[in-house]
């Protein structure tokens, strides 16, 4: 019934073009029979096409909207729902015209029945393709709405679509969904959500300790204070856990108003002095956007852990699997006390002991200071009589004939020092590793190691970032310390009072501390020549390691070549370009020692050099104490200390990088 419907309309649409047909053949068959004749009808079916032409361009948006409303109205039942609808409802053509609109469409926004454009409605839609809508948010005076748009499907599109000149369907039906109340209970119930916060004074002890006995409960009822009046601000709440640690709990959007402060309480603690010699810095772990309040506790856990392992003097805040960092740009404090690291060195000792068999691993590409750190562990290991193998990849020059030394001595076990593949074959569920020098998984030598080991231990010098080795059984991650070898050291000696290192060993630790300090010049505190201390006692040579550094005259040469050709950037930073060679796998070796060297310049904060090794591209950079290197690094994608960091790149150019770099720069 319907296709009879839609035939007999098509045909009535196209009566007049049939009627145009039949006065030509009228007007042909005419002046076959008499010229005058014909001329006379086809001077009738011109002036018709003429008329009916006019007609069609001029009636044609009156013809439209009558068939639209006869659309909308051929089913009585249908056409009262749609009329009295309390949803705003209306169809409009492809144009944005508004054909017809319902009742409630016509009172809530106050305007006629034939309405013209939508988009005198909604400047939303000034150039909207409504075939390519579905649902998009408009707005009303201070009303939001969701404009949902969909092809116009009833029994007569078909002839409606013939007015059309489109190739899409002519109309659309559009119906409007009120959600202001929606979205403001959605933003209010956001804003509302708990953020927790856990608060902790960085250098408690170091700061009491100096400061006079009698002094002391009023610097710390000052710094109390100092807290409560800022937080207050925010309309947060603060509550002791401990003598230097705190609970913060406060609103979404009182957080966010912090977060515009930048957290300025960071430097605001550190004007808190009554004397005290050392200024108190705090570090603040946030957590937000949990399911539940003990997730957002739980991520606030997690990011003061981020914060102290980056040195403290931060904020870090954890929302969700996001990770965003704000200070950390004061020198890291060295802790006095030792209390921890005698904690570290038991713990180690029970999970060495509880295994059958201990693994090490460093970085690829491994230093003298990964190499040192791995041979203090190996001792401690042999010590609880445990097998051990280190696992190292490629080593550069300066390390070789540190190498060698263990592994042409009789003293030492033949496969002391393994690859990746065959730490693989023998890892199993006894197997305790150890990572040292790295807490970055992607950093190891051999990640996939990491996620078949059961045990993990974990010794780092380097800040955490967002990428870090989870779940470990221990770890000891402290960026107030020189290098991996000095942690190494410290925990060698509270392992156990008859442990002592061979002069081998002790010398491999030594140099570790050597490399990272360049030669006790950087990051060289009390804890670090006390380590050294303990080293010689125990027959490290300084002799024996300042020869571990000799180069060759070729690596020589090519760090001259690094340093001549170095560009200064804005006057004050400078960046260098190590040449490859082929076969020299100490280039990366070289391109530090340039970056330090090029630190001698007068008027230079910073100082950055790149090297193309094995389709990488590593970047040194180096400061002494106006820039904080690590921060820029992490920008890059890398990481390390405050002075001394760096970055790898692959599927780029150095000119690439340079430019990164660069930019980085400029935002300093």
């Amino acid at each position: 019934m319907g296709e009879k419907k839609t035939n007999s309309m098509r045909i009535y649409y196209r009566w007049p073009v049939f009627l145009l047909i039949v006065l030509a053949a009228l007007s042909l068959i005419g002046f076959f029979s008499d010229f005058r004749v014909g001329l006379s009808i086809a001077a009738a079916a011109v002036v018709y096409l003429i008329a009916m032409l006019i007609f069609y361009f001029v009636f044609r948006r009156s013809i439209k909207k009558r068939l639209t409303e006869f659309g909308a109205s051929y089913a009585q039942a249908q056409n009262q729902l749609l009329r009295q609808v309390e949803i705003p409802f209306l169809l409009i053509d492809a144009s944005g015209d508004v054909l017809w609109s319902n009742k409630t469409f016509r009172s809530l926004f106050g305007v006629k029945k034939r309405s013209g454009l939508l988009s005198s409605i909604f400047p939303e839609l000034e150039n909207a393709e409504y075939k390519k809508i579905h649902t998009i948010q408009v707005t009303s005076g201070e009303r939001t709405y969701a404009l949902h748009c969909a092809p116009f499907r009833i029994e007569s599109a078909r002839e409606l679509a013939d007015l059309s000149d489109q190739s899409t369907p002519a109309l659309f039906n559009i119906y409007l969904i009120d959600e202001t109340d929606l979205l403001y209970y959605r933003q209010t119930l956001a804003e509302e959500r708990a953020v927790m916060a856990l608060i902790y004074i960085d250098n408690y002890e170091e700061v009491m300790e100096g400061v006079e006995y009698v002094r002391r409960s009023l610097l710390s009822a000052l710094l109390e204070r100092k807290l409560n009046k800022y937080i207050s601000q925010y309309g947060g709440l603060v509550r002791k856990l401990e003598k230097d640690r705190y609970l913060l709990v406060l609103k979404k959007k009182d957080f966010d108003a912090l977060e515009q402060d930048k957290f300025s309480l960071l430097d605001e603690i550190k004007t808190v002095n009554i004397g005290n010699d050392l200024a108190v810095t705090i570090s603040i772990g946030i957590g937000l956007n949990g399911e539940t309040i003990e997730e957002c506790y739980s991520f606030a856990r997690s990011a003061i852990d981020m914060a102290l392992g980056r040195g403290g003097d931060q904020v870090v805040i954890k929302d969700g699997s996001e990770v965003r960092y704000f200070g950390g740009k004061a020198k890291t404090t060295e802790r006095t006390t030792r209390v921890k690291a005698r904690i570290k060195a038991h713990a180690l000792r029970e999970l060495i002991e509880a295994r059958e068999s201990v693994m090490i691993m460093g970085h690829p590409n491994s230093d003298l200071d990964c190499i040192g750190a791995a041979m203090g562990i190996y001792r401690a290991a042999k010590f609880s009589q445990k097998k051990v193998h280190i696992v190292t990849g490629e080593v550069n020059n300066s390390v070789k004939p540190l190498l060698e030394r263990f592994k042409g001595s009789s003293e030492y076990e033949e496969e002391l020092f393994i690859g990746g593949q065959r730490a693989m074959e023998i890892l199993d569920k006894d197997t305790l590793l150890v990572i040292v020098d790295t807490n970055r998984p992607s950093y190891t030598v051999c990640p996939d190691l990491l996620k078949r080991a059961e045990s993990v231990v974990v010794m780092d010098h380097h800040r955490l970032t967002k990428e870090r080795i989870e779940n470990a059984l221990l770890s000891y991650v402290e960026p107030y310390a020189s290098s991996a070898s000095e942690l190494v050291a410290e925990i060698i000696q509270y392992y156990d009072d008859s442990l002592k290192l061979r002069p081998a060993e002790a010398d491999a630790v030594f140099a570790g501390i050597v490399m990272d300090t360049n030669n006790f010049e950087d990051k060289s505190g009390v804890r670090t020549f006390e380590a050294a201390a303990y080293l010689r006692r125990n027959g490290a040579d300084v002799t024996r390691v300042r020869k571990l550094f000799r180069e060759s005259m070729q690596d020589y040469k090519l760090r001259a070549e690094t340093i001549s050709n170095a560009e200064v950037y804005r006057d004050c930073y400078v960046i260098g370009i190590c040449p490859s060679r082929e076969l020299n796998r100490n280039q990366t070796v070289v391109a530090a020692q340039a970056a330090n060297e090029l630190l001698e310049i007068k008027g230079i904060k910073a100082s950055f050099v790149l090297t193309v090794y094995e389709n990488k591209i590593y970047l040194s950079a180096r400061s002494i104490d106006e820039v904080n290197v690590q921060v820029m690094m992490e920008k890059l994608g890398g990481g390390g200390h405050q002075s001394v960091a760096g970055a790898q790149f692959t599927d780029t150019t150095v000119e690439e990088v340079t430019a990164r770099l660069k930019a980085v720069i400029d935002e300093q």
